[in-house]
């Protein structure tokens, strides 16, 4: 019998799917393994949260690699074409399995002449900016043209799993412009996820969202590096203002959270107090 048989088949699903979404970042397998024991049909899990596991891998910015490709992609939603997705820096586009997070298929994509040069000139800034500050960093850069204006969304991801030492963390920021006359809005978006569980449950999330006014050049690489430079002061900003938020957190929010310890200044060891709990019911 598994878990919520009085449920229907949708019930049942968008529960899933509800699990599935909030997986902290690098724990999806967990998460999914533990939901496939509660659900008990792989057939109903497979078809009704394959949407989930597309959303989930999009939502975090889960990093692919193409074969014969030295850089990594990012999966998203600015480069889902149909049922493939695109790798501006190979100009390839590929099938993708959500639930392996493998990559197959690939194939030359067409190439959008009007925007190519500046989003070229774009990812080439920003991989010097990635090198410099995201040990882990994969970048991705979009660029589309409607009319005679350009859209460029540049994507990073960078994130660090330590499950030995019971914490994973991820970084996503987005940042979006139209390039169109003079000048332009810079758009940006900036999420940060940790989670903490060692005796415990903990998960940072912050998200924090930027508007500047962004220069345009007639030269593109001059306009990228207008671009760099607003993403690059943002993002230090915001990762300053979390360092510092951090340090009065431990100070206060984290230390009420924690429990004092007893008289005798030793944690309790729960395992022998439920073991003598057992030995002790067994002999009555």
């Amino acid at each position: 019998m598994s878990y919520g048989d009085g449920l229907d088949d949708n019930a049942k699903v968008k529960i899933a799917n509800k699990f599935l979404s909030s997986a902290p970042p690098g724990e999806f397998n967990e998460v999914f393994n533990d939901v496939r024991v509660l659900l008990g049909n792989d057939h109903l899990l497979k078809e009704g949260a394959a949407q989930a596991f597309a959303e989930y891998n999009m939502d975090q910015f889960t990093p692919a690699k193409l074969p014969g490709t030295e850089e990594q992609t990012i999966i998203s939603k600015h480069g889902l074409e149909g049922s493939r997705y695109l790798d501006p820096r190979s100009k390839q586009t590929f099938k993708y399995d959500h639930l392996r997070k493998e990559p197959s298929d690939p194939q030359p994509a067409s190439i959008d002449n009007r925007a190519e040069p500046y989003r070229a000139a774009l990812e080439k800034a920003m991989q010097v900016y990635i090198k410099e500050h995201y040990p882990n960093g994969v970048l991705t850069v979009y660029g589309s043209s409607n009319g005679g204006d350009v859209k460029l969304v540049a994507c990073i991801e960078d994130h660090k799993f330590s499950p030995q030492n019971f914490w994973n963390g991820r970084w996503r920021s987005e940042w979006t412009a139209v390039v169109s006359g003079g000048s332009t809005e810079l758009k940006g978006n900036v999420r940060v996820q940790v989670h903490y569980y060692e005796d415990g449950n903990v998960q940072l999330v912050s998200n924090k969202s930027f508007n500047e006014p962004l220069k345009i050049e007639r030269d593109e690489e001059a306009t990228a590096k207008n671009f760099v430079k607003i993403v690059s002061k943002s993002e230090e900003n915001y990762q300053s203002a979390i360092n510092e938020n951090y340090r009065t957190m431990s100070q206060t929010t984290f230390k009420a959270l924690r429990r004092n310890l007893p008289i005798t200044r030793t944690k309790i060891d729960w395992s022998k107090i439920l073991f003598k709990n057992v030995r002790d019911e067994l002999r009555h």
